[in-house]
């Protein structure tokens, strides 16, 4: 692959830089104008629906044309035709079924590795960051999310590491890279008091001149002189759903949208631009869990992110947004039966992730109990069998027969979601990533050399 041109005379070749392959351009049109319609791309915004499987596209879309009679902001690009769609292939070097870190490693680095690693071939070899190309080329750089800073598909566009699970040391690399804006969870891989080497990371920065906040007051009150860091979290942010009806979570935790939108913000002034990375990244958490309530909303606030990312492209002519996801995940959907409509909207009386409610439950819990917790949490409730099924995970029976990433507990969210589908007809296929080939929108300058399936190593030409 070339890929010195991405960067020739420091500047963004545009959406052929993003998307198309070297190869094909080289050899069909040597003098092709990369920059498309003669306009070259000054930011690049990023944007990752991580572990999105088409269905969750589909199913936040319904929610909100349901609910409120106006769909998602993605599907609406596509409705208005404003964008350019492709199909892309998300396999990593070792598995046609990637992880997070490799499938962003393909696009942070412009190779497939190994999953579970970052920007680290199978044999050691290092692939350079993007971010870090484009600090060196005079750009702003950032990155936003909604799980921990230092997560893999975050870090897949900043450092190398051979395990993606080196969190601690990735948060220590990002302080001697100096991104501009670095914004999500993590606290525990920076607070002194959580880190096994007992580094005050936070010190650190701030010695740095990094401005260090640790709630939305503090971010929304940063400036745009100094590099921000920001953790939201112990680790991941909480799930939007349960963020917005809590009144204490809404004041104290930035969302992703508005995380986005400080970023632009804090770069958009930039003589020679900016490129940021904007992640949902417990959308892919929530497929894990096969958590409905948390998998929508978090897809809904993603969606809340890429108007604040189009509003600004459109206003400012010169940037190229790209809307995508790294992979599947358990592959959701609404299914046949003719109380599909009214079980599927039945979700929209959740008030709270399956995360928060089965965490509400605790041995010794009554029946009676159970039934209640889920009545108010979801609208609706479970049968008394299903409720005893439920208990018996807390009571010794079950509890160490669920697994699953991201479930810490063993709490039983298979098994919950199974007795959900009973009343809001959404099946999952599994509690893990899948080999689908995924959407990928592309948006503003040379958006429109974006051929229809990609692999996610053609997305740049550096």
């Amino acid at each position: 692959m070339n890929r010195r041109l991405f960067f020739k005379n420091g500047s963004v070749a545009a959406v052929g830089t993003a998307l198309l392959s070297p190869f094909d351009l080289l050899a069909k049109t040597p003098n092709v104008d990369l920059s498309g319609k003669g306009k070259k791309a000054k930011n690049i915004i990023f944007l990752v629906s991580d572990g999105m499987s088409t269905g969750t596209l589909n199913m936040a879309d319904l929610y909100l044309n349901r609910k409120f009679g106006t769909g998602s902001q993605w599907m609406q690009l596509y409705k208005d035709n404003r964008v350019s769609r492709a199909l892309m292939d998300t396999a990593s070097a070792s598995s046609i079924v990637t992880d997070s870190s490799a499938g962003s490693s393909s696009w942070g680095g412009g190779v497939r590795v190994p999953n579970g690693s970052l920007n680290v071939g199978a044999n050691g070899e290092q692939y350079l960051p993007i971010l870090q190309k484009f600090k060196k080329s005079g750009k702003m750089v950032g990155c936003v999310t909604t799980v921990p800073i230092t997560h893999a598909t975050p870090a897949g566009f900043c450092v190398n590491s051979k395990s993606r699970n080196s969190q601690e040391d990735i948060a220590e690399q990002y302080l001697g890279l100096r991104f501009d804006v670095m914004m999500g969870g993590g606290d525990k891989y920076f607070a002194a008091n959580k880190r096994k080497d007992k580094k005050d990371l936070y010190a650190d920065f701030r010695s740095q001149g990094f401005q260090v906040a640790q709630t939305r007051a503090q971010m929304l009150a940063t400036h745009n002189d100094k590099p921000i860091l920001g953790v939201f979290g112990d680790d991941a942010l909480p799930y939007y759903i349960d963020r917005n009806n809590d009144v204490n979570l809404k004041s104290s935790v930035p969302s992703l949208a508005e995380m986005a939108q400080k970023a632009i913000d804090h770069m958009k002034d930039h003589p020679k631009g900016f490129v940021m990375q904007i992640e949902s990244g417990k959308v892919d958490w929530a497929a894990h869990a096969n958590d409905i309530a948390g998998l929508i909303h978090d897809q809904i606030e993603f969606d809340e992110a890429i108007k604040v990312a189009i509003d600004f492209a459109e206003k400012d002519q010169n940037t190229l947004v790209i809307i995508t996801t790294d992979h599947g995940n358990a592959n959701p959907g609404v299914i046949y039966g003719k109380d599909a409509n009214k079980n599927f909207d039945s979700i929209q009386h959740y008030t709270q992730t399956n995360e928060v409610l089965l965490n509400s439950i605790h041995p010794g819990d009554s029946v009676a109990r159970v039934k209640e917790l889920i009545a108010d949490g979801n609208g609706t409730t479970i049968s008394d069998d299903d409720a005893k099924t439920v208990l018996s995970y807390y009571e010794g029976g079950l509890q160490k027969e669920e697994g699953g990433l991201y479930n810490y507990k063993k709490l039983p969210f298979k098994a919950f979601s199974e007795m959900q589908k009973k009343t809001n007809s959404v099946g999952w296929i599994s509690m893990d990533h899948s080999a689908d080939y995924v959407e990928l929108a592309a948006f503003g300058p040379g958006s429109a050399l974006l051929k229809p399936f990609v692999k996610n190593t053609d997305w740049t030409i550096q």
